[in-house]
């Protein structure tokens, strides 16, 4: 599972044009407030191979090679999935 200093190391591939991804990383950012992660936001848009992966399907939330939510944020599957793996 990815972690780093900070602990678990969750990730949003979004873009920056899209209201959806905005809405995930606000509510992940509450989140932060009851849970320790860390929050890498990658831009699809910046590469190529992610563009071509996720496409207009974004945002996705990842831990490691695990995707959590996508579209949405699942907000109490990813507290139960933060409390089982913290």
């Amino acid at each position: 599972m990815a972690t780093d200093d900070a602990g678990v190391a969750l990730t949003v591939y979004s873009r920056s044009w899209c209201h959806l991804c905005d809405e995930m990383i606000a509510g992940l950012h509450t989140l932060q407030a009851r849970f320790h992660f860390s929050l890498q936001i990658v831009d699809v848009d910046a590469d190529d191979g992610l563009d071509a992966r996720y496409g207009e399907d974004v945002p996705v939330l990842a831990h490691g090679a695990r995707e959590l939510c996508r579209h949405r944020l699942d907000t109490s599957l990813v507290t139960d999935y933060l409390a089982k793996i913290g």
